[in-house]
Protein backbone atom coordinates (compact mmCIF):
# COMPACT_ATOMS: atom_id res chain seq x y z
CA UNK A 1 0.00 0.00 0.00
CA UNK A 2 2.82 2.34 1.20
CA UNK A 3 4.69 1.74 -2.85
CA UNK A 4 1.45 2.86 -4.26
CA UNK A 5 1.55 6.98 -4.12
CA UNK A 6 5.32 6.30 -5.05
CA UNK A 7 4.68 4.00 -8.10
CA UNK A 8 1.71 6.58 -9.29
CA UNK A 9 4.47 9.52 -9.05
CA UNK A 10 7.26 7.63 -10.74
CA UNK A 11 4.26 6.80 -14.02
CA UNK A 12 3.10 10.22 -14.15
CA UNK A 13 6.96 11.95 -14.04
CA UNK A 14 8.03 8.95 -16.79
CA UNK A 15 5.14 10.14 -18.73
CA UNK A 16 5.39 13.68 -18.65
CA UNK A 17 8.85 13.34 -19.45
CA UNK A 18 7.92 11.66 -22.73
CA UNK A 19 5.12 14.30 -23.42
CA UNK A 20 8.01 17.00 -23.44
CA UNK A 21 10.86 15.34 -24.99
CA UNK A 22 8.39 14.40 -28.09
CA UNK A 23 6.72 17.95 -27.83
CA UNK A 24 10.37 19.98 -28.11
CA UNK A 25 11.60 17.45 -30.62
CA UNK A 26 8.58 18.36 -32.88
CA UNK A 27 9.24 21.87 -32.40
CA UNK A 28 12.86 22.07 -32.90
CA UNK A 29 13.44 19.55 -35.64
CA UNK A 30 12.03 20.62 -38.64
CA UNK A 31 9.80 18.40 -40.97
CA UNK A 32 12.65 17.28 -43.38
CA UNK A 33 11.40 13.72 -44.65
CA UNK A 34 12.97 11.46 -47.57
CA UNK A 35 10.99 11.70 -51.07
CA UNK A 36 8.85 9.34 -51.68
CA UNK A 37 6.63 8.53 -54.77
CA UNK A 38 3.24 8.63 -52.99
CA UNK A 39 1.28 9.46 -55.87
CA UNK A 40 3.25 6.31 -57.99
CA UNK A 41 2.51 4.02 -54.90
CA UNK A 42 -0.82 4.95 -54.43
CA UNK A 43 -1.70 4.24 -58.18
CA UNK A 44 -0.06 0.89 -58.13
CA UNK A 45 -2.17 0.06 -54.91
CA UNK A 46 -5.65 1.21 -56.45
CA UNK A 47 -4.68 -0.65 -60.11
CA UNK A 48 -3.29 -3.70 -58.17
CA UNK A 49 -6.82 -3.15 -56.13
CA UNK A 50 -8.75 -2.87 -59.38
CA UNK A 51 -7.26 -5.69 -60.87
CA UNK A 52 -7.68 -8.67 -58.24
CA UNK A 53 -11.69 -6.67 -58.01
CA UNK A 54 -12.13 -7.43 -62.00
CA UNK A 55 -9.99 -10.73 -62.64
CA UNK A 56 -10.30 -12.62 -59.22
CA UNK A 57 -13.57 -11.50 -56.74
CA UNK A 58 -16.30 -13.01 -58.65
CA UNK A 59 -14.20 -16.22 -58.33
CA UNK A 60 -13.86 -16.06 -54.68
CA UNK A 61 -17.64 -15.38 -54.18
CA UNK A 62 -18.59 -18.48 -56.31
CA UNK A 63 -15.82 -21.08 -54.75
CA UNK A 64 -16.14 -19.95 -50.87
CA UNK A 65 -17.37 -23.38 -49.85
CA UNK A 66 -15.50 -25.09 -52.44
CA UNK A 67 -12.59 -25.21 -51.21
CA UNK A 68 -11.38 -28.61 -49.29
CA UNK A 69 -11.97 -28.63 -45.97
CA UNK A 70 -8.94 -29.55 -44.17
CA UNK A 71 -7.35 -26.29 -46.48
CA UNK A 72 -10.26 -24.36 -45.06
CA UNK A 73 -9.46 -25.51 -41.49
CA UNK A 74 -5.83 -24.87 -42.41
CA UNK A 75 -6.23 -21.28 -43.16
CA UNK A 76 -8.54 -21.19 -40.17
CA UNK A 77 -5.94 -21.57 -37.81
CA UNK A 78 -3.18 -19.00 -39.40
CA UNK A 79 -5.73 -16.19 -40.10
CA UNK A 80 -5.88 -15.65 -36.45
CA UNK A 81 -2.46 -14.05 -36.57
CA UNK A 82 -4.25 -11.85 -38.22
CA UNK A 83 -5.74 -10.15 -35.34
CA UNK A 84 -4.71 -7.00 -33.95
CA UNK A 85 -4.54 -8.33 -30.50
CA UNK A 86 -1.63 -10.32 -31.07
CA UNK A 87 0.44 -7.32 -31.64
CA UNK A 88 -1.07 -4.37 -29.72
CA UNK A 89 -1.26 -6.17 -26.04
CA UNK A 90 1.92 -7.02 -25.85
CA UNK A 91 3.32 -3.35 -27.15
CA UNK A 92 0.96 -2.21 -24.70
CA UNK A 93 2.00 -4.03 -21.78
CA UNK A 94 5.63 -3.17 -22.71
CA UNK A 95 4.83 0.36 -22.62
CA UNK A 96 3.07 -0.16 -19.47
CA UNK A 97 6.29 -2.02 -17.74
CA UNK A 98 8.75 1.11 -19.26
CA UNK A 99 6.23 3.81 -17.44
CA UNK A 100 6.48 1.93 -14.22
CA UNK A 101 10.31 1.17 -14.33
CA UNK A 102 12.41 3.45 -12.29
CA UNK A 103 15.32 3.98 -14.90
CA UNK A 104 17.63 5.56 -13.01
CA UNK A 105 18.52 2.68 -10.88
CA UNK A 106 19.32 0.90 -13.89
CA UNK A 107 22.63 0.22 -16.26
CA UNK A 108 23.24 1.86 -18.87
CA UNK A 109 23.42 -1.39 -21.01
CA UNK A 110 19.88 -2.21 -19.59
CA UNK A 111 18.38 1.17 -19.79
CA UNK A 112 19.44 1.19 -23.57
CA UNK A 113 17.74 -2.58 -23.89
CA UNK A 114 14.77 -1.44 -22.44
CA UNK A 115 14.45 1.90 -24.51
CA UNK A 116 15.03 0.45 -27.32
CA UNK A 117 12.06 -1.98 -26.50
CA UNK A 118 9.91 0.48 -25.40
CA UNK A 119 10.31 2.20 -28.85
CA UNK A 120 9.64 -0.49 -30.66
CA UNK A 121 6.27 -1.20 -28.88
CA UNK A 122 5.55 2.28 -29.06
CA UNK A 123 6.15 2.03 -32.88
CA UNK A 124 4.35 -1.27 -33.30
CA UNK A 125 1.14 0.63 -31.49
CA UNK A 126 1.24 3.42 -33.62
CA UNK A 127 1.31 1.34 -37.05
CA UNK A 128 -0.77 -1.26 -35.84
CA UNK A 129 -3.06 0.85 -33.45
CA UNK A 130 -3.76 3.78 -36.19
CA UNK A 131 -4.14 1.55 -39.54
CA UNK A 132 -6.87 -0.39 -37.19
CA UNK A 133 -8.66 2.41 -36.68
CA UNK A 134 -8.94 3.61 -40.14
CA UNK A 135 -9.65 0.49 -41.33
CA UNK A 136 -12.85 -0.04 -39.21
CA UNK A 137 -13.72 3.56 -39.80
CA UNK A 138 -13.53 2.98 -43.54
CA UNK A 139 -15.15 -0.44 -43.60
CA UNK A 140 -18.34 0.60 -42.25
CA UNK A 141 -18.52 3.88 -44.33
CA UNK A 142 -18.11 1.77 -47.06
CA UNK A 143 -20.11 -1.09 -46.29
CA UNK A 144 -19.26 -3.61 -48.68
CA UNK A 145 -20.78 -7.19 -48.55
CA UNK A 146 -19.02 -9.79 -47.71
CA UNK A 147 -18.26 -13.01 -49.86
CA UNK A 148 -20.12 -15.18 -47.42
CA UNK A 149 -23.68 -13.26 -48.84
CA UNK A 150 -22.10 -13.52 -52.37
CA UNK A 151 -25.14 -15.27 -53.73
CA UNK A 152 -27.71 -12.34 -51.78
CA UNK A 153 -25.53 -9.44 -52.82
CA UNK A 154 -23.16 -10.03 -55.66
CA UNK A 155 -19.80 -8.95 -55.68
CA UNK A 156 -20.17 -5.71 -55.22
CA UNK A 157 -22.86 -4.38 -52.89
CA UNK A 158 -22.58 -1.46 -51.04
CA UNK A 159 -24.57 -0.68 -47.28
CA UNK A 160 -22.76 2.74 -45.90
CA UNK A 161 -23.67 2.88 -42.30
CA UNK A 162 -25.26 -0.34 -42.15
CA UNK A 163 -23.18 -1.12 -38.93
CA UNK A 164 -23.57 -4.37 -39.44
CA UNK A 165 -20.80 -7.05 -39.50
CA UNK A 166 -21.80 -8.36 -43.06
CA UNK A 167 -21.33 -5.32 -44.55
CA UNK A 168 -17.84 -4.59 -43.63
CA UNK A 169 -16.13 -6.55 -46.08
CA UNK A 170 -13.57 -3.49 -47.78
CA UNK A 171 -10.83 -3.27 -46.73
CA UNK A 172 -9.95 -6.58 -44.71
CA UNK A 173 -9.26 -5.24 -41.02
CA UNK A 174 -6.63 -8.93 -40.50
CA UNK A 175 -5.18 -7.74 -43.91
CA UNK A 176 -4.69 -4.15 -42.75
CA UNK A 177 -3.10 -5.21 -39.40
CA UNK A 178 -0.71 -7.72 -41.58
CA UNK A 179 0.07 -4.45 -44.01
CA UNK A 180 1.37 -2.95 -40.83
CA UNK A 181 3.31 -5.67 -39.30
CA UNK A 182 5.31 -5.70 -42.81
CA UNK A 183 6.39 -2.18 -42.89
CA UNK A 184 7.43 -2.48 -39.66
CA UNK A 185 9.29 -5.28 -40.45
CA UNK A 186 10.38 -3.56 -43.63
CA UNK A 187 11.69 -1.17 -42.06
CA UNK A 188 13.86 -2.62 -38.99
CA UNK A 189 14.95 -5.43 -41.32
CA UNK A 190 14.95 -3.89 -44.52
CA UNK A 191 17.30 -7.15 -45.67
CA UNK A 192 15.04 -9.88 -44.66
CA UNK A 193 11.84 -8.35 -46.42
CA UNK A 194 10.72 -10.92 -48.88
CA UNK A 195 10.58 -13.08 -45.89
CA UNK A 196 8.09 -10.16 -44.17
CA UNK A 197 6.43 -10.02 -47.25
CA UNK A 198 5.85 -13.58 -47.56
CA UNK A 199 4.69 -14.55 -44.13
CA UNK A 200 2.34 -11.90 -44.06
CA UNK A 201 1.00 -12.11 -47.44
CA UNK A 202 0.12 -15.29 -46.69
CA UNK A 203 -1.61 -14.92 -43.48
CA UNK A 204 -3.91 -11.60 -45.38
CA UNK A 205 -4.89 -14.15 -48.25
CA UNK A 206 -6.28 -16.39 -45.83
CA UNK A 207 -9.02 -13.98 -45.40
CA UNK A 208 -10.33 -15.59 -48.78
CA UNK A 209 -10.30 -18.92 -48.01
CA UNK A 210 -12.43 -18.62 -44.92
CA UNK A 211 -15.13 -16.78 -47.00
CA UNK A 212 -14.35 -13.33 -45.26
CA UNK A 213 -13.32 -11.09 -47.79
CA UNK A 214 -12.32 -11.32 -51.30
CA UNK A 215 -8.94 -10.92 -52.86
CA UNK A 216 -9.27 -6.57 -53.23
CA UNK A 217 -10.58 -6.56 -49.96
CA UNK A 218 -7.29 -8.36 -49.09
CA UNK A 219 -4.91 -6.03 -51.11
CA UNK A 220 -6.23 -2.77 -50.13
CA UNK A 221 -6.40 -3.32 -46.23
CA UNK A 222 -2.54 -4.82 -46.63
CA UNK A 223 -2.11 -1.48 -48.89
CA UNK A 224 -3.51 0.79 -45.98
CA UNK A 225 -1.85 -0.96 -43.35
CA UNK A 226 1.91 -0.56 -45.22
CA UNK A 227 1.33 2.96 -45.73
CA UNK A 228 0.21 3.70 -41.75
CA UNK A 229 3.67 1.96 -41.02
CA UNK A 230 5.85 4.17 -43.15
CA UNK A 231 4.25 7.17 -41.77
CA UNK A 232 4.96 5.94 -38.25
CA UNK A 233 8.49 5.79 -39.35
CA UNK A 234 8.74 8.71 -40.80
CA UNK A 235 7.26 10.73 -37.58
CA UNK A 236 9.58 7.88 -35.12
CA UNK A 237 12.64 9.34 -37.43
CA UNK A 238 11.99 13.10 -36.68
CA UNK A 239 11.81 12.72 -33.42
CA UNK A 240 14.92 10.37 -33.43
CA UNK A 241 13.34 7.34 -31.96
CA UNK A 242 14.64 4.06 -33.23
CA UNK A 243 15.52 5.46 -36.25
CA UNK A 244 18.32 8.49 -37.58
CA UNK A 245 17.15 11.48 -39.64
CA UNK A 246 15.98 10.20 -43.09
CA UNK A 247 18.09 11.11 -45.85
CA UNK A 248 17.38 8.22 -48.18
CA UNK A 249 14.17 7.09 -49.54
CA UNK A 250 12.78 5.74 -46.00
CA UNK A 251 13.99 6.10 -42.64
CA UNK A 252 17.12 4.06 -41.64
CA UNK A 253 17.17 2.37 -38.15
CA UNK A 254 20.19 3.89 -35.88
CA UNK A 255 23.35 1.84 -34.65
CA UNK A 256 22.39 1.56 -30.98
CA UNK A 257 19.19 -0.12 -32.15
CA UNK A 258 19.13 -3.46 -30.51
CA UNK A 259 16.31 -6.15 -29.58
CA UNK A 260 18.91 -8.42 -28.05
CA UNK A 261 21.79 -8.33 -25.67
CA UNK A 262 24.18 -9.26 -28.52
CA UNK A 263 27.29 -6.91 -28.43
CA UNK A 264 26.94 -4.42 -31.13
CA UNK A 265 29.67 -1.77 -32.74
CA UNK A 266 30.92 -0.01 -29.75
CA UNK A 267 29.89 3.86 -30.45
CA UNK A 268 32.17 6.63 -28.62
CA UNK A 269 30.30 8.87 -26.19
CA UNK A 270 31.60 11.84 -24.68
CA UNK A 271 32.02 10.43 -20.62
CA UNK A 272 29.01 11.83 -18.84
CA UNK A 273 26.60 11.89 -22.03
CA UNK A 274 25.76 8.45 -22.34
CA UNK A 275 23.39 8.75 -19.09
CA UNK A 276 22.43 11.92 -19.96
CA UNK A 277 21.52 11.44 -23.79
CA UNK A 278 19.02 8.67 -22.42
CA UNK A 279 17.62 10.59 -19.18
CA UNK A 280 16.63 12.51 -22.01
CA UNK A 281 15.20 9.94 -24.20
CA UNK A 282 12.93 8.16 -22.28
CA UNK A 283 10.23 7.15 -23.68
Amino acid sequence: MFALPALYRRSRSNFLDTISIVKRRFAVRPARYPHIPWAIWLLAWLLLAAAAFLSLDSAAGRLRDEWPRGFVHFTDFFTQFGLGGWYLIPAALCLVVANLTDWRRLSRRSRMMIYNWTCFAFMVLCAVGLSGIAVNVLKYAIGRARPLYFDSYGVLSLHPFAMDARFAGFPSGHATTMGAVFGVLLLLFPRRWYIALAVTACIASTRVFVGAHYPSDTVAGFGLGLATAILSGLAFARLGFIFRRPASTRPVPKHTFRLGWSAGPKVSVPAGRGDQQLSADRP
